[in-house]
């Protein structure tokens, strides 16, 4: 499994429109400045993001939050940039394929799709800048990581 690049970009330019909250809007500029990320990038992927509700602009001034951080997981950032988690092809081509009904891993990899899902809706930006939100079982934040 992999996240692509653009998911990834969303959630860092998510957070970091909400740990500078307090100087929002943020431009498309700052933002590329304080992220590291290429500014072709930021703008593709606060298109997406404006598209979504998750962030919004006016008249040029910039960009903020659309939401709160606590109501925004990482789950709710890869449906709306990744359409969601897809492990392999059958989850989405259950029709196409001739072993479909008789697959013997089909319920496991769904299961864990779903276990997957779980964890990251339970991850938010506000967990992520560090406000006391309770992360899931077994989720741990070490050095600015969520575990």
């Amino acid at each position: 499994m992999r996240i692509s690049t653009e998911t990834h970009y969303a959630s860092r330019l998510l957070l970091d429109l909400a740990l500078h909250a307090e100087r929002t809007p943020l431009s498309a500029g700052a933002l590329a400045d304080s992220t590291g990320i290429p500014l072709a990038c930021v703008e593709d992927v606060m298109a997406s993001l404006r598209a979504a509700g998750l962030v919004s602009s006016g008249g040029g001034a910039g960009f903020r939050l659309g939401s709160r951080p606590e109501d925004i997981s990482l789950g709710l950032v890869l449906r709306v940039m990744d359409d969601g988690i897809r492990l392999n092809h059958c989850r989405s081509v259950e029709d196409r394929c001739p072993e479909c009904r008789k697959c013997r891993t089909k319920d496991v990899w769904a299961g864990v799709i779903e276990a997957i899902e779980r964890e990251l809706e339970a991850i938010t930006l506000a967990d992520l800048m560090g406000t006391p939100q309770p992360l899931p079982d077994g989720v741990q934040v070490r050095s600015g990581a969520v575990r």
